[in-house]
């Protein structure tokens, strides 16, 4: 017979290997993860590429691009000016032309640690450096306190600062923009950490973090002699790195903790339930990990690396004091989690502390879990990923993160070297969900070229051959993309076509189109009919399930025009600095069948409209997503307006307007649109 403590400790791995199995349906598989990280990886490393040296970088950074997929985790984006540098002394300047470079010095010598002020050696052009500068010492600093208040609304429109970011939310979904700077040379006050790196991270990675430098976001030191000019030295690339470096058992304590703190540590009171954040869950894994608190990481061993996670942070908690994992003279509690509020917070954390690992069934995401075990003692639990997720779950992540993968490539010279980096990942070693995700990439370039390249020929040229021989170059290149894209990917071949006055063409690929669509396996918006599309598809390649059974929205890039009709509302979302309008395939189907019937048969040409104001009107979320309403009235609109029928035209624009959320940012194309048929009708 087995002892009790034996029992006890048998108990525990299976509780540990059950929550395994939960946290990996929540959070993900190390596959899934892997899938996440590498479609924001190379959108990130062949956009970087492409942006001129005088443009703006765009990186996801928190828990998205970690790789977390967790319900009601926010979107963390920074952004910063490519041209701008930060150093850390005068003798970094060597390393940049300062012709096209502007030059700002870091300045820590009266800050707190993990802070400093920034000194702009060089003007700038951009408007949001010029109006934060400031005098201090005869010398011109960047105040983070107004630079903070005039990029706040410069991503989304209706931000409100929150920390050194821009916050809000879209259709749920809350957001932070962080307008920074990029430095690419390691601070001196964070030379401590890479002595530090004994057992953990390994030292390719070490060499990797430290070769990229740091951020420098808006924020000060609320207790340092200059707050408002100050600037907080942000470690998010290093972070991600680390997170990647972790073992997924690792990764998934680090989710237990996130959800912990959500679901149970702030439930509490209202007195404490902002003092923790997550950016505290990550640094007791942090710490935890490179102080190999404890040996093994696996998935028996789950509950043991959530308790020594959970001990650290009731020491910290009671002594006050949450080391910055770079800079641990950087106490992130110190303004925070003192005084009462930190004695309230400390008994709080005891009493869950007391009531031992049984405080997680406190927890609504991982209760079931722990439950499921104690009523089943007896139960064996398989912790193989690859039995957790079936084919179709991992086919609905993948072909989902394609909405992100998105290249801003406007001019044909970026494009040229955006394929240059494809080339480069194509002649490397790639994974299985590398290749499609390059795949989905080429497609949207090969398809920006094409409407570039005979947009420039109608600019600069009027010759014969050249335009023959743009319009051969653009059509095989949008068919070479049609081959290896999604289904939806033949529209921009009928878009060409309605746009080059080949109307019957542009027909022939709509209906072709359409027979796609209509197939009953059809995966679109994460929505299939998994028995169907695992009978037609199921085995096959991601390359061949894209090209058979996947369609996405239709994306156009702002600068770039494919229907004419469409210029009024890319010029409003550009003017808001949207890159792109997101179209729903459904939506642009009926919308360029209308547009070529009207120059070949004008009772089709209604038939088509009739179907989409259908759509439009009743569709609940299976072809229309809440986000994409707004654009969907909107297109309703011009076909009605199109066709004279003024007062429908009205009410979809007023439908546009009004009740949808205005993602698209085509509100000024809207109004427009309204007044010139007020106007019309008031001159009738």
């Amino acid at each position: 017979m087995e002892s009790f403590p034996q029992q006890i400790y048998k108990g525990l791995q299976n509780i540990s290997a059950s929550m395994f199995v939960g946290l990996c349906k929540k959070v993900g598989t190390s596959q899934e993860v892997a899938i996440m990280r590498a479609t924001e990886d190379i959108r990130y490393m062949v956009e970087r590429r492409v942006t001129p040296y005088d443009g703006i970088i765009t990186m996801m950074s928190g828990s998205h691009k970690e790789g977390f997929r967790l319900k009601g985790s926010d979107i963390d984006l920074m952004y910063w000016f490519n041209d701008h540098r930060v150093i850390m002394d005068m003798s970094q300047s060597e390393y940049y032309n300062t012709a096209n470079t502007v030059l700002i010095l870091s300045d820590s010598s009266e800050s707190p640690p993990g802070f400093t002020l920034l000194q702009l050696l060089t003007p700038s052009r951009y408007r949001e450096v010029q109006s934060a500068c400031v005098r201090m010492n005869a010398r011109v600093y960047i105040s983070s306190s107004t630079f903070r208040q005039v990029t706040c609304s410069a991503v989304f429109s209706n931000s409100t600062v929150h920390g050194p970011c821009g916050s809000g939310d879209i259709a749920g979904v809350e957001y932070d923009t962080a307008v920074c700077f990029v430095c690419d040379f390691w601070p001196q006050s964070a030379s401590s950490w890479i002595d530090r790196c004994h057992s953990w991270p390994d030292p390719e990675v070490v060499d990797d973090i430290v070769r990229n430098g740091c951020h420098l976001v808006a924020i000060g030191h609320p207790l340092g002699p200059h707050e408002n000019e100050e600037w907080r030295i942000s470690f998010s690339r290093a972070e991600y790195k680390l997170v990647y470096s972790m073992s997924h058992c690792q990764f998934l304590t680090y989710g237990l903790l996130k959800l912990f703190l959500k679901e149970v540590l702030n439930q509490q009171s209202e007195e404490t339930n902002k003092l923790l954040c997550s950016y505290h869950m990550k640094t007791t894994v942090f710490w935890a990990i490179q102080q190999n608190t404890l040996p093994h990481w696996c998935p028996q061993n789950l509950l043991a690396g959530f308790w020594v996670c959970f001990k650290l942070l009731l020491k910290w908690v009671y002594k006050g004091i949450c080391p910055n994992f770079f800079i641990p003279q950087n106490n992130m509690f110190l303004t925070k989690v003192y005084g009462s509020a930190q004695n309230r917070l400390f008994l709080q954390l005891h009493e869950l502390y007391k009531k031992g690992l049984a405080c997680l069934l406190q927890s609504s995401s991982i209760r079931s879990y722990i439950i499921h075990v104690l009523y089943n003692p007896r139960l064996s639990i398989c912790t193989d990923e690859s039995m957790i997720r079936s084919e179709v779950d991992f086919d609905m992540l993948i072909f989902a993160t394609f909405s992100a993968v998105r290249i801003s490539a406007r001019s044909l010279y970026q494009t040229t070297k955006a394929i240059h980096v494809i080339e480069q990942f194509v002649e490397s070693p790639m994974t299985h969900h590398q290749v499609v995700i390059i795949q989905r990439i080429t497609a949207f370039i090969l398809q920006s070229t094409s409407f570039l390249l005979i947009q420039n020929i109608h600019t600069n040229t009027g010759v014969d051959k050249q335009m023959y021989i743009a319009d051969k170059l653009s059509c095989h290149m949008l068919k070479l993309a049609a081959k290896f894209g999604c289904v939806s990917d033949m529209l921009y071949i009928a878009m060409y076509y309605y746009k080059t006055l080949r109307y019957r063409e542009a027909l022939s690929v709509i209906e072709m189109t359409k027979v796609k669509l209509a197939q009953p396996y059809l995966m679109y918006n994460e929505r299939v009919d998994r028995e169907r599309y695992t009978e037609a598809v199921g085995g096959q390649s991601w390359s061949t399930k894209m090209r058979q059974a996947v369609a996405g929205d239709i994306i156009l890039d702002t600068t770039i025009c494919y229907i004419s009709e469409l210029i009024p509302e890319q010029q409003s979302a550009l003017q808001n600095r949207r890159p792109t309008l997101n179209i729903p395939v459904f939506v642009m189907l009926h919308f360029l069948e209308f547009l070529c019937y009207r120059q070949i048969d004008t009772t089709l040409s209604q038939a088509a409209l009739d179907e989409l104001q259908v759509l439009v009107h009743h569709d609940q979320g299976q072809y229309i997503l809440y986000i994409d309403r707004d654009i969907s009235w909107e297109i309703l609109g011009i076909c009605q307006q199109i066709t004279g029928n003024l007062q429908a035209a009205l009410y979809s624009y007023q439908q546009s307007l009004i009740t949808q959320y205005p993602l698209q940012q085509i509100q000024t194309a809207t109004q427009r649109r309204i007044q010139d048929i007020v106007l019309s009708t008031q001159h009738q």
